[in-house]
């Protein structure tokens, strides 16, 4: 036994250290098993409690109490973490079809400049970007010299030549998708999705697969989030009333106005000369109807006295967005100033959910690119999910002059376009730090938390298709790869026994020890198996077995020439040596290239089939070797059929 002692202690430590990686995997499916059953009481518990209860609300109870679970025992995320992790396919996920909304880039790019037939333009050559392979940069170029518009009306300056213009605008184009994919990439990372596969598809498309992603909203929101933070002042109440005023009145048809004037103009005329019309108004007892007749935006909202912010219901929203949009209303609104919406609905006594409209400055006092660091906490004050935020020494001595300045003043905390807060300023800030409130719970947080971390989209991202592949479905992937690699191998094993006899039977003991080692390895690199990684499985037991038959018949021929037992074995693996090698090596440059270029399931398979191709050589060379030697030492005898 001492000249196999080496040997020995090699697939001992492999077969050691295989169970031992994949412990993890085992446990985690217990601990699974467990979770699944503490849901399905809650759930029993919680439809008991409230039958009338929506879908919607009850898989968003399951998930926080999951959640809860989950966090409440470290070991369980750590074996989570450590198990083999399961693609798309195998554990269910989402998938995901996202466009660059690169036209909503190019509005902002054109800024103040934009009119109606600049909107009329981005319409018309988004409806033909989406029949069309053309970019959308080029379409909506070619409207433009089409109604012998000039670029430089809205982009760029009118020294400019037009040629060059359009090269920066295409430039833009091609780097925000480039850069929206890089983003992307690094929140995912971040968030811990195993083997996410991110792929570019046309000029404005990006495909990206979620493995074991469950939570749609969660994933949506780490998609679209586009981190733009900005830090702005809201407008005081008496100027905010006015702007509302003269919307009023243009929606009234009270006051005409060119669409070219300056609005600003506007609203300073009538803070200084209507008080007396006001005054008058106050005198003046009016019906409902008659009030709403004067003020048609109250049809659509409310105002707080106060504050002069907007409170609009949930489903008129999109109606006062419209109506803000309007080239007349647009016209009476300062261009310094913007009107922004609130980023969650607060909820009435009647249940329904209101919108707060604030008017903001349209320029940021400070952006989110001081940030140098954010992370999600729980305020022990309150007692609610926060997002605190670290500047950079420039931003907290900006912050300092700004908060320092705007004492007993508003500040909107504005990310992608919604206010998530607006808190009164008390004092000076020197240190830098601020905090994000609004999150609905401590998971939202640390999406916005991942969201602020890795960067600001270039463009607003839109989900152009969604597809949910469910955990039943990725279960009856896993149950047929099963059913399939454990049938392989019962044909296989019976096969070599029959035809191998004894020596059969070692190269199935091989096989086994060569699976165990293969799963072990995915488990220790943290690698994703897939269903076509349960097929490249299967594959390898075959190139297994054909090692073994390569060594097998040569034995064979060195005993028909006369040869003894140890010296046919020896002459056996010695000349099948380079036969066994270059036929995997040949494979494994295959392998390697697949893995290279591949994308998703194709990488699956090419990962699972290089790492076979190294334990078939062990197994082969080492441990059906030491079988066959350790079998032969006494008997000097071998049953090769």
């Amino acid at each position: 036994m001492r000249k196999y002692s080496f040997r020995l202690f090699l697939i001992a430590l492999f077969t050691i250290l295989s169970i031992y990686l994949l412990y993890p995997t085992y446990k985690d499916y217990q601990n699974t098993k467990e979770i699944k059953q503490k849901l399905e009481v809650l759930k029993a518990k919680k439809l008991k409690e409230n039958p009338s209860i929506k879908k919607n609300e009850l898989d968003k109870y399951l998930y926080q109490m999951e959640d809860s679970i989950r966090n409440s025992d470290p070991s369980i995320a750590e074996t989570r973490a450590k198990r083999i992790k399961l693609g798309l396919d195998l554990q269910g996920g989402m998938y995901l079809a996202l466009e660059v909304n690169t036209a909503k880039m190019f509005e902002k790019i054109a800024d103040k400049k934009a009119d109606g037939t600049f909107y009329q333009i981005l319409k018309e050559a988004e409806k033909e970007a989406k029949t069309s392979d053309k970019p959308f940069v080029d379409i909506m170029i070619e409207k433009f010299k089409e109604r012998g518009i000039r670029l430089s009306k809205y982009f760029g300056s009118v020294r400019e030549d037009e040629d060059k213009i359009a090269d920066d605008l295409r430039k833009q184009s091609e780097d925000a998708i480039n850069r929206a994919m890089e983003i992307i990439r690094n929140r995912i990372d971040q968030y811990g999705v195993s083997e996410p596969s991110i792929q570019k598809q046309g000029t404005r498309r990006i495909i990206v697969e979620l493995p074991g992603v469950s939570k749609q909203e969660e994933a949506r929101q780490l998609l679209q989030g586009r981190a733009q933070l900005e830090f702005r002042l809201v407008k005081d109440p008496e100027y905010a009333a006015k702007v509302i005023e003269n919307i009023n009145k243009v929606l009234s048809g009270k006051m005409k106005v060119d669409s070219l004037k300056d609005s600003t103009q506007v609203v300073k005329t009538d803070l200084a000369d209507n008080k007396k019309e006001d005054s008058v108004k106050k005198d003046k007892k009016q019906t409902q109807e008659e009030f709403l007749n004067e003020n048609p935006l109250f049809k659509y909202m409310q105002i707080n006295p106060y504050t002069a912010d907007g409170f609009v219901e949930e489903k008129m929203v999109p109606k006062v967005e419209q109506l803000l949009k309007r080239a007349d209303v647009r016209s009476v609104i300062p261009s310094n100033v913007e009107f922004v919406f609130s980023a969650k609905p607060e909820i009435a006594k009647d249940g329904k959910k209101y919108y707060t409209l604030y008017l903001l400055n349209a320029k940021p006092e400070l952006t989110g690119e001081v940030i140098t660091n954010a992370q999600a906490n729980i305020d022990p004050t309150t007692n609610s999910p926060i997002v605190t935020m670290q500047m950079n020494s420039q931003g907290a001595v900006e912050w300092a002059r700004i908060t320092g300045a705007n004492i007993k003043k508003r500040c909107a905390i504005v990310l992608d376009g919604v206010v998530y807060s607006a808190p009164v300023i008390q004092s000076k800030i020197p240190s830098g730090n601020s905090q994000i409130t609004g999150s609905g719970s401590l998971e939202e947080a640390k999406i916005l938390e991942i969201i602020l971390k890795a960067g600001a989209l270039p463009a607003p991202i839109d989900i152009v298709e969604e597809r949910t592949v469910g955990p039943s479905l990725g279960q009856d992937s896993i149950s047929a790869g099963f059913i399939s690699a454990l049938l392989g191998y019962i044909l296989v094993a019976i096969f070599m026994v029959i035809y191998y006899q004894k020596s059969g039977a070692i190269a199935d003991v091989a096989l086994v020890l060569i699976v165990l080692y293969i799963l072990g390895i995915l488990a220790g690199f943290s690698a994703t198996l897939t269903l076509p990684g349960i097929a490249g499985l299967v594959l390898t037991m075959g190139m297994a077995v054909d090692a073994n038959v390569l060594i097998y018949e040569r034995i064979r021929e060195e005993l028909s020439v006369g040869k003894t037992v140890k010296a046919a074995i020896k002459s056996g693996f010695d000349n099948s040596l380079s036969a066994i090698v270059d036929s995997n090596i040949t494979t494994l440059i295959t392998g390697f290239i697949l893995y290279q270029f591949g994308t998703g399931p194709v990488k699956g398979f090419a990962l699972t089939l290089m790492i076979g191709i190294f334990t078939t050589l062990f197994g082969a060379l080492v441990i059906s070797r030491v079988l066959i030697d350790w079998s032969t030492d006494k008997t000097n005898q071998i049953s090769i059929g």
